[in-house]
């Protein structure tokens, strides 16, 4: 999903805008003393993410609240295996803050009518269709296959549908997904097939190649997404807030998306320190870890860039 598009489905707003001024001066007024109380008291920040790039742009901070290096609020960390799980945990009211599929953030907004917004995207392409021979070259080559993938109704299938539709293809027809419920599994799947091809995210290509050193990459779905609309990226993951915590704890957001983005710093320019953090919370083992996370394009895009 393209940064346009994504923010138009979602009728969400950047997170500059988030915080907002509005009302009279005797309103600010006295809502600066009430301000100022909030700010005295920590308060709860419960955080969902998915194993995989989202919670790997997360680890630095997760080892700083740990370390109790980062006390201005009570953090707390969850790292869940499926998306429909953190869904859950949002319906339960057991989550302030996911790192999610940017498509299901829209459809979340939708559905909890605003109860949560994008504060920033996260992860760019992390696509990858791989094989172990050479047989796809070009999403062509997939007519009559069947693939392995996991992410059905969100931005796995989303993406390949897409982008089957603009060579002519129609997913379900033309081409198959046998689908899986973890990426973990689709691994396996291609592990135990001489002739598999997968859709893989990293770092699960990488997971998939230390276990078969023959497999390869074939297809760069960003890379494909990109040759249809020039003037877009694929977008994989944002960071959703949820609207009552920006509404009774601005400086909380404030503190968790300064050191959000500072912990995505830290995974880009020191991934090797990063990947020892990623063995640590068991999101993959620490020499994948390695490998992968330069090419798990996250990021930290906020405010009026998620437009660019």
């Amino acid at each position: 999903m393209d940064r346009r598009s994504f923010l138009k489905l979602a009728g969400l707003i950047p997170a500059t805008a988030l915080f907002g001024c509005k009302g009279t001066d005797q309103e600010k007024s006295q809502d600066a003393t009430k301000d100022e109380a909030k700010k005295s008291e920590p308060v709860a920040v419960r955080v969902a993410t998915l194993k995989g790039p989202t919670a790997m742009g997360l680890v630095k901070f997760m080892s700083e609240v740990e370390a109790q290096n980062i006390t201005d609020n009570n953090y707390s960390f969850e790292i869940l295996d499926a998306p429909d799980q953190v869904v859950a945990k949002i319906a339960q009211g057991d989550v302030d803050v996911a790192s999610i599929p940017a498509n299901l953030a829209a459809t979340l907004f939708n559905k909890t009518k605003g109860a949560y917004k994008v504060a920033c995207l996260n992860v760019l392409n992390v696509l990858y269709i791989v094989e172990t021979g050479s047989a796809i070259s070009k999403l062509a080559d997939l007519k009559g296959k069947t693939l392995y993938a996991s992410g059905k109704g969100a931005v796995p299938e989303y993406t390949l549908s897409y982008l089957l539709s603009k060579n002519g293809m129609t997913l379900g027809e033309d081409v198959q997904v046998e689908w899986k419920s973890e990426h973990t599994e689709c691994v396996a799947a291609l592990a135990q097939d001489p002739e598999g091809i997968a859709l893989l995210p990293q770092p699960f290509v990488t997971v998939a190649q230390s276990k078969n050193n023959q497999i390869r990459v074939a297809i760069d779905l960003g890379a494909e997404w990109e040759a249809v609309n020039p003037q877009s990226k694929l977008i994989a993951g944002v960071t959703i807030i949820s609207s009552k915590l920006i509404s009774d704890s601005p400086d909380a957001v404030t503190a968790l998306l300064s050191h959000y983005k500072d912990s995505v710093a830290f995974a880009v320019d020191h991934p090797d320190d990063a990947a020892t953090l990623v063995g640590k919370y068991g999101i993959v083992p620490e020499p994948i870890a390695k490998v992968a996370l330069p090419k798990c394009n996250i990021t930290y895009i906020d405010g009026a860039d998620m437009k660019t």
